[in-house]
């Protein structure tokens, strides 16, 4: 902690700003980490629920109940509102054959849920990608600030470099220690993102054959 107390206090504008940026880095990345685990393994428990919960019921209105009760984050809501959605008369849609809008319908509706399950994924991807550069360039910078300072000063001597070269370095093990939680992280949630877009696709499916049936035998 005092050799980077030291480096921050030695260093220059850049040094600093880079500094200031894989903290911000960091503090975005963790804030994205934690809610999103959060958020995930409550979507992920209420599919669990909901899912059969809604199969369960004696019919739509009882399955609305059912999905309101148990489905907290309106990951399944959405779908079950644009299967039951009925087409506006006088437009392109209405002409259509009633399982193709229910397909149109609950693929956008699965597309604006995913949406929100991925939400924060492209900042853990960016960080990840990126904070291992950040911190290089801080040190390669950090170096070349005190190598400029140690010629200033006309000390060539082997320990007169050592010092600032290392406390250089502190800025490339700052951005893998910004970048490695960020991209396990997204790996661990780009797999629970997917395990709840197949839950979501099936319940899709199932509900646009069921609609679909209802349709027929209204007929």
């Amino acid at each position: 902690m005092g050799d980077f107390g030291r480096f921050w206090s030695d260093g220059d504008a850049i040094t600093r700003a880079v500094a200031a940026l894989l903290l911000a880095m960091s503090v975005s990345a963790w804030v994205v980490i934690l809610w999103k685990s959060w958020l995930l393994r409550r979507v992920k428990r209420d599919l669990a629920r909901a899912v059969p919960a809604f199969w369960a019921a004696p019919d739509l209105v009882g399955a609305r109940t059912q999905l309101q009760a148990f489905d907290r984050e309106a990951a399944l809501i959405p779908l079950l509102d644009a299967g039951t959605l009925a087409a506006r008369g006088g437009t392109l849609e209405a002409t259509s054959a009633r399982g193709s809008q229910l397909t149109r319908r609950l693929r956008d509706a699965l597309h604006g849920v995913l949406r929100e399950l991925q939400f924060g994924q492209v900042l853990l991807a960016s960080i990840g990608a990126t904070a291992p550069f950040v911190g290089l360039f801080g040190t390669v910078w950090g170096i070349y600030h005190a190598l400029i300072g140690i010629a200033s000063a006309g000390n060539q001597g082997i320990d007169r470099i050592a010092g600032p070269v290392g406390e250089a370095l502190i800025m490339t093990a700052a951005g893998l220690a910004v970048a490695i939680p960020a991209v396990l992280a997204y790996n661990v949630f780009g797999k629970l993102v997917g395990a709840c877009e197949a839950e979501l696709e099936g319940f899709a499916h199932d509900l646009r054959e069921m609609l679909l049936e209802q349709d027929h035998q209204g007929e």
